[in-house]
């Protein structure tokens, strides 16, 4: 293991996975999906579009718009893996032709956990049938994990999913594969850890990397506004330690979340951080700061997709120690999307191929 007083200059690993993303649609994928395809080998693509995508006819279309996106900006070999957004009506057969059909995975949201989520599930037990079918077929369940009661602290979200509907739902369906995704809490980190059975948890580099603090300090920061929003520094350091642990139970997702900078900088502003332009660059800062670069590889190239039975990738990318600044601000439809971290100063930096 490298030490403070040695650095390495050089890191190269395995070309990653990112297990959670947003790509929006329409004129938005020219933006966001090259920043994506430059690092990352595969993507999990969040479903909660408008409308939402219910359908498997629905995300293979959605998944040759990304492809065309990527395509078009030199990156052929982009490989977006597609979901199904759960709703209250989604049926058993549907879950039978996404699986033939090579999707990978269905998204819970709770009815108005955050954007695009009003379709979301309003009772659990309406989805049981179809949370049968998805553990016979092993397709896993990624879970946005808040509940959304008015009378729960939106800072105690994640830990009360955890009580009354995560453990109840694994014990009612023991043998379904579940990623509780975008982990922000101990509890949670804490949850996956030690339970019982096919479980796993995705982490964002903004929770790696922030508490609360960030979205407060020198004024209101909607760019660092996201759901499930950030916390306590105890709940960072508990996250910065499962990720940099080596527990295969734990692996990037970057929950990369464009939004137009009108609709973030907003009286009432929008949900999410924008990472996919230097988002192994924010990771790699993170990993460093616990000096724990050695154990990146593994979190972000291995544990994904062992968890989801999909081959792992051959090739490799190289970050290099360099200081340089991202842009504040990227064009983005007819608009401009600011990034995190935009305009300030990052000292790791993806290596371009030759």
């Amino acid at each position: 293991m490298s030490t403070p007083h040695n650095p390495p200059q050089t890191l190269t690993i395995i070309r990653p996975d990112d297990w959670h993303l947003h790509v929006r649609d329409g004129a938005a994928l020219h933006t966001v999906v090259p920043h994506t395809a430059a690092q990352f080998a595969r993507a999990l693509i969040m479903p909660n579009l408008k409308p939402p995508v219910t359908s498997t006819a629905q995300a293979l279309s959605y998944r040759e718009r990304i492809r065309a996106a990527a395509v078009a900006a030199g990156y052929s070999a982009f490989e977006p893996l597609m979901t199904l957004y759960l709703t209250d009506h989604l049926r058993p057969d549907e879950i039978l032709r996404a699986k033939e059909a090579g999707l990978v995975g269905v998204k819970l949201y709770p009815a108005g956990a955050t954007t695009n989520s009003d379709a979301g599930v309003t009772d659990m037990r309406k989805t049981y049938a179809t949370l049968e079918v998805m553990q016979r077929v092993g397709m896993p369940l990624l879970v946005h994990g808040e509940v959304t009661s008015p009378d729960i602290d939106l800072f105690d979200r994640e830990a009360v999913f955890i009580d009354t509907q995560l453990i109840p739902l694994r014990r009612d369906f023991p043998a379904l594969k579940v990623v509780f995704e975008h982990i922000t809490t101990r509890e949670a980190a804490q949850y996956v850890q030690s339970a019982q059975g096919a479980i796993a948890a995705s982490i964002t580099a903004h929770h790696l990397l922030y508490n609360r603090n960030a979205i407060f300090t020198g004024g209101m920061r909607p760019h660092y506004y996201c759901l499930p929003v950030l916390k306590r520094e105890i709940h960072r350091q508990a996250l910065v330690d499962a990720a940099t642990g080596g527990s295969p139970r734990f692996f990037l997702g970057t929950d990369s979340a464009p939004h137009a900078t009108h609709l973030k900088e907003h009286a009432s502003g929008c949900a999410g951080c924008y990472t996919a332009h230097a988002a192994m660059e924010l990771y790699a800062s993170a990993f460093e700061a616990a000096n724990a670069l050695d154990k990146l590889e593994a979190f972000a190239s291995f544990h994904g997709p062992d968890f989801y039975a999909l081959p792992r990738n051959t090739d490799q990318i190289t970050l290099r120690r360099e200081s340089w600044t991202p842009p504040e601000s990227y064009a983005f439809s007819e608009t401009s999307l600011k990034p995190l971290a935009g305009g300030e100063v990052l000292h790791w930096r993806m290596a371009l191929p030759l």
